[in-house]
């Protein structure tokens, strides 16, 4: 890792691993996935130790500061010392991961009270599935 004052966005974050071409970073950024300090930078920005970034990929989102700069991709694990992960950015991303989780196996939160109709039927559900087991 060479010591720059700035590096590019597009080869930082392929740098840092978030994505795994340059031309994926690129498209990402004018996608409009990665902000910088809240606003939406182009690929060619400089950024610099302490930019805080967040980086939308698929149904995450991860808010980070840049600890590190690098414009050549190495291992994971020098790749991971390049940025410090928010704490809520953490949190939420675990929250969601367990949402996600609970939704895959059919459980949803309702976001109303069950009204009568839907308590007879969930004790119908009930009352069947206990006499087939």
């Amino acid at each position: 890792m060479a010591e720059f004052t700035s590096v590019r966005l597009d080869r930082w974050l392929w740098a840092a691993r978030f994505f795994k071409t340059r031309a994926q970073a690129k498209r990402a950024i004018e996608g409009g996935k990665v902000q910088l300090l809240k606003v939406r930078p182009k690929a060619a920005r400089e950024i610099g130790i302490g930019c805080e970034l967040t980086i939308r990929r698929g149904d995450t989102s991860q808010t980070i500061t840049v600890t590190g700069l690098a414009d050549r991709r190495g291992s994971a694990t020098i790749a991971q010392t390049l940025y410090q992960e928010s704490d809520e950015s953490i949190e939420l991303r675990e929250v969601d991961r367990s949402r996600r989780k609970m939704e895959r196996a059919g459980l949803t939160v309702p976001s109303t009270r069950p009204t009568k109709r839907d308590r007879r039927e969930l004790k119908k559900l009930k009352q069947d599935s206990q006499q087939v087991g």
